[in-house]
């Protein structure tokens, strides 16, 4: 068969990532992700995990849709349905402790789990009598809308946990180190409830525990550093109808109690990073119920970047020339195509070497990691074309992959 395309014209050169060993070179900030890399869907027929991962010297930057690979719902009493959030958070590749005031916590997502989903705090945005004093825990007034796998959309749509991820890794799984199982946006990673039991050795593990507790207390007239309220100020007595837990003001922090610290992680060694590093735990009780602070404490132990928490946040766009991850394992045969034009003003056209693997899918992205175009069944010795007469200027990856190897093209739209 003739070919339609004789040469590629190529002005941006772009790194592959092909191999398991150049994967342990990039560091689990790139490589932990869970990629949707067939287009499956999942809650209301949405992609799912995470779509796209990119980098560059300085960040990674991950889009996702903030719905997982795994079932999810009913959520009883939750009028919100969960919808596409089209996320690119910016995770740094170089994390800095914080040696100022400590970065609070906020509402919104403070974090993103490797399946794409975000974690939020331990609060559920409300206040006993809306003074603004005494925050509720969400885990205790929301917690009867959570699915099973504890996590529930918001009133955006996001899909959410406060607590542990229940459905992302195996929680009763005593007998090694938890799975890395996500990033906080300060850039250090977030691993599930165990850890080495000697944080400088890998070794036997136990589970982490929390070092905030329990008030003792009937009356709720004090704050945590006890400070006496006046009593316009004091939140409910403690009773079966509120008892203790049911605010966040009621937990103390108490130095050394449990394993972890007032941000409820630790340095320590852990098997992504065997030299050591900063890594929040997610902390459950001898129930392997959620602990409080389920996550990440009150503040943040490190520097948080601008662009991930906040209103109408985690739509970041990178601003120097990324390389994509392909997550390829085990490659045994490439896909080889040809693309004229290149740049490109109108149309594209593609064509497939015949010595490339068979049923090739993939899809077209603009530079924030939106999928544009998907394609499925691509079968080698076919010409295909790529109208980009809708799209505005600027720059698209054209990403194809099969069961054994990936291929990654960056195409240049201009007037």
């Amino acid at each position: 068969m003739k070919t339609t395309i004789k040469k590629v014209v190529s002005h941006i050169s772009l790194i592959l990532l092909f191999t398991m060993q150049a994967s342990a070179q990039l560091g689990p900030v790139i490589t932990c992700w869970i990629l949707n890399r067939t287009g499956a869907t999942g809650y209301g027929g949405i992609e799912t995990n995470v779509q796209l991962v990119q980098y560059d010297k300085s960040n990674v930057y991950v889009s996702c849709t903030c719905i997982p690979g795994y079932s999810i719902g009913p959520w009883s009493g939750d009028p919100n349905i969960p919808s596409n959030q089209n996320f690119v958070f910016k995770i740094t590749r170089s994390p800095q402790k914080n040696s100022g005031t400590p970065d609070s916590t906020g509402l919104g997502q403070i974090g993103v789990w490797t399946n794409g989903v975000v974690a939020y705090n331990a609060e559920d945005g409300m206040t006993y009598n809306n003074a603004g004093i005494w925050h509720r825990n969400a885990y205790y007034f929301e917690g009867s809308s959570f699915d099973d796998c504890l996590g529930h959309p918001d009133q955006s749509g996001c899909y959410h946990h406060h607590v542990s991820p229940k459905c992302l890794y195996t929680i009763t799984d005593s007998t090694q180190h938890s799975p890395l199982i996500g990033y906080a946006f300060d850039g250090y990673p977030i691993y599930g409830a165990y850890g080495y039991t000697n944080p400088n050795v890998a070794g036997s593990v136990k589970r982490m525990r929390s070092s905030y507790q329990l008030r003792h207390m009937a009356q709720r007239d004090t704050l945590p550093n006890n400070t006496v309220l006046p009593v316009s100020e004091d939140g409910p007595a403690v009773s079966a109808s509120y008892p203790l837990g049911d605010f966040l003001e009621d937990y103390i922090y108490v130095d050394s109690s449990g394993d972890l610290d007032a941000h409820n992680g630790r340095y320590c060694v852990t098997p992504e990073y065997p030299s050591g590093i900063y890594a929040y735990f997610v902390t459950l009780n001898a129930s392997l119920l959620p602990a409080y602070p389920y996550v990440l404490g009150p503040t943040y132990y490190g520097v948080v970047q601008a662009g991930n928490t906040g209103p109408k946040s985690g739509h970041n766009t990178p601003v120097d020339s990324t390389t994509l991850y392909t997550a390829v394992k085990n490659v045994k045969k490439q896909i080889n195509l040809s693309l004229d034009p290149n740049p490109v003003t109108d149309y594209a056209y593609f064509y497939i070497d015949p010595a490339s693997d068979n049923n090739i899918s993939g899809g077209l992205y603009d530079a924030t990691g939106k999928l544009l175009k998907s394609y499925q069944m691509l079968q080698p010795s076919m010409s295909y074309s790529i109208n980009f007469t809708n799209y505005p200027p600027g720059v698209y990856f054209l990403h194809l992959q099969t069961v054994n190897t990936s291929f990654t093209k960056k195409i240049i739209k201009i007037q």
